[in-house]
């Protein structure tokens, strides 16, 4: 790592998240967008959905509620205006958390509040049109169950995901990355192993020191756990960008395809944030380190790449490379990718879901209750 670099760009960001954190948009709870109230406004009352579109919709109603609980924890200890790093009570630790998600953007936090209460909104959104629509909205509040980070800044309440025992699938970097489609079959390799690591500050203990400065031992830690949360973020706003648009092409009713369409459009608007956020942890001046407490280790990918050729994992390359679609004899083009549900459709979700960790302490309820949704949104077919 060069510290001398993260120092000072350290030094201004907190100048600048100090005259910016009270001013942010404060996380709202899930909860509070998906009353009564909210789904009796809803607009329309049209006619009932197709058993294919209601399943569609009930799916993504529960992938945002998962998402929004995910991406919650994720506000509540690097969102703006909700944890400043600036020790404002001496008796409080300095929140690291949001220094190291600076040092990969000075608007990270920022952006992590925004992308919080858009997936907030689309799960109240897709709630109150299933409940206009006369079909049942999606509650999972019975599996909160799960405690979270007991760090400064987070609210305590009781979780549907768990962030802390994570396997980051960091293949999507790659892919994105590669002529090759996976839906043709073909498998990536992953950019940076991450296997049962955190993405949050699990307690105080995880911000490190209480010098802002990232020479001083321990430092390294709280920014490993940024690194992982910025690949995590990645993997999480690909998965929707493909899911969005694999489930598209299965919808039959024109207001249905205008909704997975005009979500799903916001889903790829956040990917291609965290796939820029992401590659600023592998390249100067935050990597190349090891953090000797959790062993992990980024490279810095412009100078020791990983892997070859050095493309496959070039920070810089931020928008998909084009790549094979539809048939092998027709030219690369650029796209989402997977499309099929085999990689990208619903179960495909889940059991990634699953492999990554985010339901580490759920009852097997949970995830039978997800995965029979699931096969219900793949079933569907568009109807003439």
């Amino acid at each position: 790592m060069n510290e001398k670099n993260m120092t000072e760009g350290t030094i201004g960001r907190r100048s600048f998240m100090k005259r910016l954190g009270m001013a942010g948009v404060a996380v709202l709870p899930v909860g509070a967008l998906l009353t009564s109230q909210t789904r009796a406004n809803a607009a329309g009352f049209g006619h009932r959905l197709s058993k294919g579109d209601e399943a569609i919709l009930r799916f993504l109603a529960a992938a945002e509620l998962i998402e929004a609980d995910l991406w919650t924890q994720y506000a509540e200890l690097g969102g703006i205006g909700t944890n400043p790093p600036i020790e404002l009570d001496p008796n409080q630790p300095l929140n690291n958390y949001q220094v190291a998600l600076s040092n990969l953007d000075s608007d990270g936090p920022q952006y992590i509040t925004s992308n919080t209460l858009d997936e907030v909104s689309h799960a109240a959104f897709l709630n109150a049109f299933l409940d206009s629509r006369g079909a049942a909205p999606v509650n999972f509040d019975e599996f909160r169950t799960l405690e979270g980070s007991t760090a400064t800044g987070s609210s305590g309440i009781k979780r549907l995901t768990n962030l802390m025992q994570l396997n980051v699938d960091t293949s999507w970097y790659t892919r994105y990355r590669s002529a090759t489609n996976p839906d043709f079959g073909t498998t990536f390799p992953q950019a940076v192993t991450l296997n049962g690591v955190t993405a949050i500050p699990r307690t105080d203990a995880d911000f490190g020191s209480t010098d802002p400065n990232f020479n001083v031992p321990g430092n390294a830690h709280i920014q490993a756990i940024a690194n992982v949360a910025g690949f995590h973020f990645g993997y999480i706003e690909q998965g929707g960008s493909s899911l969005y648009a694999a489930l598209s092409q299965k919808v039959s009713d024109p207001e249905v395809l205008q909704i997975t369409l005009g979500i799903g459009g916001d889903e790829i608007a956040h990917f291609l944030e965290w796939v820029d956020f992401s590659g600023n942890a592998v390249q100067q001046p935050v990597a190349p380190f090891t953090d000797s407490i959790s062993g992990v280790t980024f490279p810095d990918f412009f100078n020791n790449p990983p892997l070859q050729p050095a493309s496959l994992v070039q920070p810089s390359l931020i928008f998909p490379v084009p790549c094979e679609f539809i048939s092998p004899n027709l030219p690369h083009v650029s796209i989402i990718r997977p499309l099929t549900d085999r990689f990208g459709g619903a179960v495909a979700t889940i059991n990634s879901f699953i492999a990554d960790g985010l339901f580490i302490g759920q009852p097997k309820a949970f995830t039978e209750l997800l995965l029979d949704m699931a096969a219900e949104a793949d079933q569907a077919q568009r109807e003439a």
